[in-house]
């Protein structure tokens, strides 16, 4: 792993990207066999992440992908309110709980892992490695890509509907642009990972009755209102780049 990344670091992020959609598509039926919903999603996950913070840090690279503090203060972020209000989108339609404990423990766990490794190796190691030739390519290469991978949704057995994963991709590249703005600008990509695990673990506590596409497409708006404005003010107002993150 550390030849293939010193090889070249774009390779390395894309067969990484490529790992991740395999076995996110795999675990779908393996959880089936085993019969506890998101149990291999859970352990493939939580392997991911286990495999790549090993290798960042042994690496000496937390610092060149965020897994530090950001230096700038939390004031200039508006003290993450933003991200906040992300956090809670699955829950604006009110609550509900949609699997027993094992289920539910499974899917927590899942999600977190989820969080750590799309967040590393779409604004980690993609971000990264384009970054170091042309930051817009970059800036838009993984917000899209981010976007377009949650397509995968629709043939791998998830359950989710054309209307409900078209939802998920503009979201996805929605967020995606605010997250590398995130991680370029202050530094740090923990914030990154900890709203998007916070975003897909209360999915699973989502109440869907009564939420009508009409509905679903104003708490869209809603998203997208909010994680524009908080995009360009962000760009307004923080250091062009962190060198630090270098």
């Amino acid at each position: 792993m550390k030849t293939l990344y010193k090889k070249s670091q774009l390779t390395f992020a894309i067969v990484w990207i490529v790992i991740y959609c395999v076995l996110q598509s795999l675990a779908n039926p393996l959880n089936e066999m085993i019969g506890t919903p998101y149990s291999a999603s859970a352990i493939l996950c939580a392997l991911q992440t286990v495999i790549l913070f090993i290798f960042i840090w042994k690496n000496g690279l937390l610092k060149q992908y965020g897994l530090c503090k950001s230096s700038i203060s939390a004031s200039r972020f508006l003290y993450y309110v933003p991200l906040l209000l992300l956090a809670t989108r699955n829950l604006w339609n009110g609550t509900a709980f949609h699997l027993n404990l094992s289920g539910t423990v499974c899917y927590i766990v899942c999600m977190l892992g989820v969080g750590f490794v799309e967040e590393l190796i779409f604004r980690g190691f993609l971000f990264k490695a384009i970054a170091k030739d042309n930051i817009k390519m970059a800036i838009v290469i993984s917000s899209v890509t981010f976007g377009l991978g949650h397509l995968v949704n629709l043939i791998n057995g998830s359950g989710a509907g054309i209307a409900e994963n078209l939802f998920q991709v503009t979201g996805a590249i929605a967020i995606g642009f605010l997250f590398v703005v995130l991680f370029h600008r202050g530094g740090s990509l923990l914030p990154c990972m900890i709203t998007h695990s916070a975003i897909n673990i209360t999915s699973i506590f989502a109440n869907e009755t009564g939420l009508t596409v009409e509905k679903r497409m104003v708490f869209q708006l809603l998203l997208f209102a909010i994680t524009i404005v908080y995009a360009l003010i962000l760009t307004k107002t923080l250091p062009n780049d962190q060198p630090a993150s270098r």
